[in-house]
């Protein structure tokens, strides 16, 4: 599965009715109708399930609107932050700096949804040998301190890292969790999308980048210390990248964003997760929308 489009709405043409307000002041106040378009913008591991989840909603909701915008986790919270989203999805939680940003324009702390779960997934090309490293070796791999396929038990070949820009949420998390905070090596290729990624190492055999579950599309997944990442492993804690899928806002939202939300973890929001090919919160169960 590819994101095609950073943006994303899967109905146009939406119609404004103007009404005036002449002659009514004698029948009370006038009440304003509810907005019927719902702004979610961020994550472009999440693209394509905002997408089917936007699709769904829609379709049970006939009037209301879902646009839908990628760009990465931190440029969906910016555009929450700066009132253009009404929801943020995101790879990752939300950081330190957004909610000091967040809570100096808005005097809130953000409100944070998980909705799926996920495995920050390591992509080889199928015909590379490798198909288990450890976690100091996959250090090395992105830091550039491990050079050659040929020290992971592979060709001898040189290692042709991709990496996403500073702006995706998988980035600042591998970092995070692989590299300990340590830069990416000079030599890795930053790409703007994770479907970037699955093309160029589909291109070539001595390429390894990283991206969610749902993006795998016929590439190999290394295991890392034993641990493959699958649905068990990634609700046991056991495959160590692990992570959970979130919708951010900077207050609790209301209205049509929050029945998006209530949607999302409903059992059938939650079986297009899996069709997608992301991970449920519960194993053979979701709870009902309130």
């Amino acid at each position: 599965m590819r994101a095609t489009s950073a943006r994303y709405c899967a109905r146009k043409g939406v119609v404004l009715t103007v009404l005036s307000l002449g002659g009514l002041t004698s029948c009370g106040p006038v009440r304003v109708p509810e907005p019927t378009l719902v702004r979610v913008s961020g994550s472009d591991t999440m693209l394509p399930l905002a997408r089917r989840w936007a699709d769904a909603f829609m379709r049970a909701n006939p009037g209301v609107t879902v646009a839908v915008e990628g760009g990465g986790s931190a440029a969906g919270v910016a555009a929450l932050i700066d009132g253009r989203a009404d929801l943020a999805t995101g790879s990752r939680p939300l950081f330190y700096d957004e909610v000091r940003l967040m809570h100096s324009r808005h005097a809130s702390l953000g409100v944070s949804y998980r909705c799926a779960l996920d495995a920050l997934c390591v992509y080889v090309h199928p015909e590379n040998p490798v198909r288990d490293v450890g976690m100091l070796q996959l250090k090395g791999v992105f830091t550039g301190r491990i050079g050659s396929w040929h020290k992971l038990g592979g060709a001898e070949a040189p290692i042709n890292a991709l990496i996403r820009p500073p702006t995706s949420g998988s980035h600042r998390l591998f970092r995070e969790l692989v590299l300990h905070e340590e830069p990416y090596s000079d030599r890795a290729t930053a790409l703007p999308t994770t479907g970037a990624i699955v093309e160029a190492i589909r291109a070539d055999p001595n390429a390894v980048g990283y991206g969610g579950l749902a993006w795998v599309d016929g590439l190999a997944l290394l295991a890392i210390d034993g641990q493959a990442p699958d649905p068990r492993s990634v609700r046991d804690g056991s495959y160590p990248l692990g992570r959970y899928l979130y919708l951010h806002s900077v207050h609790p939202p209301r209205g049509w964003a929050r029945r998006f939300v209530d949607f999302t973890l409903t059992s059938g929001g939650q079986e297009i997760v899996e069709e997608v090919g992301f991970v449920a919160l519960w194993e053979g169960m979701a709870i009902e929308a309130r």
